[in-house]
């Protein structure tokens, strides 16, 4: 109870305490969103975010199915133009109405984003017909039009368009920067930003008007607050101190479960948690043999069973089951004496020395599961130098590339397998954005391969191209795949959050009903 106790007092003197009104809630996540330019990043962080203050065209549903949003309505016109048609009456934060230039100004951005560039790499400029109907049109036939609009957030164009009081860019779009649009926000969501503290709390208030009005959510003032371990996050929950936690870790499940007045809420995910291995500051690493070597010494399903407590699917590939580029025989192959064997066919029979780096409050377990891998690869003669570290300075560190191993969790932003590698393992290209989280893995048919699945219209030709992609990476070692991450949840009773959580891990809040 004085664990509890203090926790109360820590809570209440940074204001976080929730209200009294059943519409207001307080929701702890394991860390903030590093900006509030939703072109910033393509992370998790961020997408939440997007999902509370802006509005996609389209959103996907918890079955993979596509809902309208701003878009109101599409049809296809050719095999490479969707005609779009904008909600009338749609209006910004800042009072400016939604159009068709706000879409056009943001795919703009978009496609100058590190980040995103990838994603909309096919895509020509936008083509606007009035005000409220547009095109997207692709370079060539393109199967994934529809999700790649589940990510274009139109921004508002006027708002951010002129200087800001130092004479900069408010449209400015800068990496770990301090740009105008990373400070300030207007879009069209259900909820408005009222004020942010980086790493102390993000507060919203109801956008008043919210363009949804068929939408049955009630929540009229919300906090995210970064909570980083996973012990007081459930003990915020328990106590009454927070409203809805997320992730809850698989060791808290049953304290949760058997706890009167709180919901644990689970859902299979599709985040691939896995390592990338550096050629360019590793000599050994160049040697498939002992990057083979390394994905054989990790016990996927050990580390699924003992750290994760079952709730993760071990996984030998980046595809999940159900994705084009699934393949079943691509399972895990944890067996140290082959791991020894090839180290000592590569000559490197002693081990040698590497640097390894994760995040400890971005995945589920993240920091545990560096430390038994680092164990896992000591068994087999590398040593290994491991530094665990916050998101917020986790992400700058690995853009660098400086380590040796880097761990990244890797939700496909389509829900396919081609956005995997188009981020991951293609080869790194600045003009197309492919390869952005890529430090130095290159293979040019993996590149064909995939290039070809995106301009493949025919299911089965384009799920045979992902799968060979698939088998190449797996053949090469080109990463260490460890295990998909289950998604848990805890609310107090009340909050109806099982409706708007989803495989993805961005929450609509704005669909909340608080009873």
């Amino acid at each position: 109870m004085k664990a509890l106790s203090k926790l109360s007092t820590a809570l209440l003197a940074a204001g976080l305490m929730c209200s009294a009104q059943a519409a207001d809630i307080t929701v702890a996540f394991d860390a903030d969103p590093v900006s509030l330019d939703p072109h910033e990043q393509l992370s998790g962080g961020t997408m939440q975010l997007s999902h509370i203050a802006f509005d996609p065209l389209v959103r996907f549903d918890q079955s993979f199915g596509f809902e309208a949003r701003l878009a109101e309505s599409w049809q296809r016109i050719d095999e490479n133009t969707i005609r779009f048609t904008l909600r009338d009456g749609v209006q910004f934060h800042s009072g400016n109405p939604l159009t068709t230039k706000d879409v056009a100004w943001t795919l703009n951005r978009l496609q100058s984003s590190p980040d995103f560039r990838g994603l909309f790499a096919q895509f020509e400029p936008i083509k606007v017909i009035d005000d409220l109907t547009f095109e997207l049109i692709t370079k060539g036939p393109f199967p994934l039009v529809m999700q790649s609009a589940t990510y274009i957030f139109p921004m508002d164009s006027k708002f951010y368009s002129g200087v800001d009081a130092n004479g900069k860019d408010k449209g400015a779009l800068v990496k770990h920067g301090s740009t105008y649009a990373s400070g300030h926000i207007s879009g069209t969501g259900p909820f408005i930003v009222q004020s942010r503290e980086q790493g102390v709390k993000l507060k919203f208030a109801r956008n008043g008007n919210y363009w949804d009005k068929a939408s049955a959510g009630n929540v009229d003032n919300m906090t995210l607050v970064p909570i980083k371990e996973s012990g007081t996050r459930v003990a915020a929950l328990l106590s009454g101190d927070v409203d809805m936690i997320a992730p809850v870790a698989p060791t808290d499940h049953k304290r949760v479960k058997k706890t009167n007045g709180v919901e644990l809420v689970t859902m299979g995910g599709t985040r691939a948690i896995t390592f990338q291995l550096n050629q360019n500051t590793n000599e050994a690493l160049k040697d498939v043999r002992v990057r083979q070597a390394i994905v054989h010494a990790i016990n996927n399903q050990g580390i699924a069973k003992k750290i994760m407590r079952g709730f993760a699917t071990p996984t030998g590939q980046m595809s999940p089951a159900g994705y084009a580029g699934y393949d079943a025989d691509l399972a895990p192959r944890y067996d140290v004496k082959k791991a020894k064997a090839l180290l000592k066919e590569a000559g490197y029979e002693n081990g040698f020395s590497m640097s390894l780096i994760a995040p400890n409050n971005r995945y589920v377990n993240d920091k545990n599961i560096a430390q038994a891998v680092a164990s896992m690869l000591a068994k087999i003669g590398i040593k290994v130098d491991v530094k665990t570290m916050p998101k917020a300075q986790y992400w700058p560190q690995y853009d660098l590339c400086e380590a040796d191993m880097q761990m990244i969790g890797w939700h496909a932003d389509t829900e396919d397998t081609a956005n995997f590698f188009e981020f991951l393992l293609m080869s790194r290209n600045a003009d197309t954005g492919a390869g952005q989280y890529n430090c130095s893995y290159s293979n040019s048919k993996l590149d064909k391969l995939v290039i070809a699945a995106n301009s493949e219209t025919d299911t089965a030709k384009r799920s045979a191209l992902l799968q060979q992609a698939e088998r190449i990476a797996y053949d090469d070692a080109a990463l260490v795949p460890l295990h998909f991450q289950n998604l848990a949840w805890g609310a107090r009773t009340g909050l109806d959050i099982a409706p708007v959580v989803n495989a993805m891990n961005f929450p609509y809040f704005g669909d909340l009903v608080v009873k």
